[in-house]
């Protein structure tokens, strides 16, 4: 008997159930123990719905900091190869460039004049703001002597003022003044007026960086655009080595002679590779 009425009360809550939804789907008004049944339920649910929320939102949030932090270390290695890799080729590129021009240099002085030019790396570059200098990796070992000329692919830069057994150093055109060894001037004549124009470059001025040129006899041998070449005489530089270009004549000191400004062919800083030139002894 009292399984039979279990039986009978369970198809009564099941008619109940089907009968309660039926009423939902057909009908858009509810009883109100309809709606205070439909609303205890939701409020129920969202007591558990909002914490699960929570938490699951945490967990992804951590999971997606750890996966940006991740991304972040990769792309900050990678930018700093790119960065390391964009030095490198700068470099490469700069020194291709640098050695396509020594290459040029080398094959129009073999069409100019019968010198050698040993090529030498500037090892050292002197800090001291009086004595202009800078040390090459050539010495007495490689044939290197006291007072050969220095160039670099532009122009004239010096001479070898000191000499040791595997390395040298270069006394640069800035250095010339009334109280160094080259205070006697280099002897210096225009291109293609060599029999015709004569002058003495004797120091160097830091203002305006130009070398000055005296001893001009005649303002027409040295004319604005004029470049300006070694003579050969005085025995220390050889004739043809390209030192200039006049940028100014005018009236020496006295009014005897007259003076030329020549801005330097080549350029004192940042001179990795430079040249000495070797001159053949007549005879050999």
């Amino acid at each position: 008997m009292g399984n039979k009425k279990l039986i009978i009360l369970m198809v009564a809550l099941i008619a109940f159930i089907a009968l309660f939804g039926l009423t939902l789907v057909k009908r858009e008004k509810l009883t109100w123990p309809e709606r205070f049944i439909k609303d205890t339920v939701s409020w129920t649910q969202g007591l558990f719905y909002k914490p699960a929320g929570i938490v699951a939102g945490f967990f992804e949030d951590v999971h997606n900091l750890r996966v940006v932090y991740e991304e972040n270390k990769i792309l900050k290695m990678t930018l700093s190869q790119y960065a390391r890799d964009t030095m490198r080729l700068n470099d490469l590129e700069a020194q291709n460039k640098r050695f396509k021009e020594q290459l040029a240099f080398t094959e129009r002085q073999k069409q100019s004049d019968n010198y050698t030019y040993r090529i030498a790396e500037v090892i050292a570059v002197s800090t001291d703001p009086i004595v202009k200098t800078m040390n090459i990796n050539l010495g007495a070992k490689d044939g290197i002597k006291l007072n050969m000329a220095v160039v670099s692919v532009d122009g004239l830069i010096g001479r070898i003022m000191v000499v040791s057994d595997f390395t040298s150093t270069v006394q640069l055109l800035t250095d010339i003044d009334d109280t160094n060894n080259m205070s006697k001037g280099i002897a210096a004549t225009v291109k293609g007026k060599e029999s015709e124009s004569f002058g003495l470059i004797e120091r160097f001025v830091g203002e305006t960086q130009l070398l000055a040129m005296t001893k001009i006899e005649r303002p027409e041998e040295f004319n604005v655009g004029d470049t300006v070449v070694t003579s050969g005489l005085g025995q220390v530089f050889p004739p043809g080595l390209e030192i200039g270009t006049v940028v100014s004549n005018e009236v020496g000191e006295f009014g005897i002679t007259y003076k030329a400004m020549i801005q330097p062919k080549a350029s004192f800083r940042h001179l990795r590779e430079v040249f000495v030139v070797d001159v053949p002894v007549p005879g050999r």
